[in-house]
Formats: C-alpha cells, structure tokens, sequence
C-alpha cells in the first residue's frame, strides 16, 4: 500500500486496534494530533490521531479538538518514516512545523511510545515511492 493513502491510514488503525500497548496508553492519554504532509504525490494529506476518554481514532482529516500539529514535506514525511532522517535533526533543522500545544505532547508520550511499534508492523508492508 503507498504511504499516507486511505488503505495506509486504514492499516495503521486497525494495528492499533490489535495492540495491548496501544489500548494500555489510551487509558492514560487525552490528545489530538493532526499531521499536514504538502508536496505529496497527490498533494496535500491530512491525518490524524485523536485519543480521548479511552477512545482512540486514526483516520485522514484533521484532529478535534486539535492541540499540536505537525507539518512537514512529503520528502520529510519519508525520510523520518524510513528511518533515512532522524525526526529531532528534522525538527531542529526547521523541515518539521510543530504548533499548539508542547507542553500537551510531552505529557503523552506513552500513544506516541505504543504507536511506534504499530508504525513498524505497517512500514513492512508500504511502498514510500
């Protein structure tokens, strides 16, 4: 399946859905995350990542409510994807936009932590052409 696509987006939260970690984090997490990839082959993507209340949605469109976006370029969005570009260097370097709420994306690392391993289950099975 090709990166940021509908069947992509629809992998990565059905492996969420599966993953004891990720259902673990969402009991202690409460936030909305939109990620903004421009320059894409298709143009512009929006997804994002909502956990609230024990409820936890991956999906295309932005989050709300929304407390920190990301955006970046789809050759950024690869290259930290891969594994290529390490996403701080990215960050420090200017190539990753954050906005709202710092503070908020601190104190949920634990969904940021349990999505990391769904993100490699579905990297396997994504083309990044």
């Amino acid at each position: 399946m090709r990166y940021l696509s509908l069947d992509w987006i629809d992998a990565v939260a059905a492996e969420a859905g599966h993953s004891g970690d990720v259902a673990a984090a969402v009991a202690q997490t409460d936030i909305g995350v939109t990620q903004v990839v421009t320059d894409a082959p298709e143009g512009t993507i929006i997804y994002s990542l909502q956990v609230d209340g024990g409820s936890f949605v991956f999906t295309a469109g932005p989050a709300f409510p929304e407390h920190v976006r990301f955006q970046q370029t789809w050759e950024t969005a690869v290259g930290v994807a891969t594994g290529a570009l390490n996403a701080q260097e990215a960050f420090i370097q200017g190539r990753i936009l954050l906005t709202g709420d710092q503070q908020k994306l601190m104190d949920n690392q634990a969904i940021f932590g349990a999505m990391s391993a769904v993100f490699d289950s579905v990297r396997t099975r994504t083309d990044y052409e």
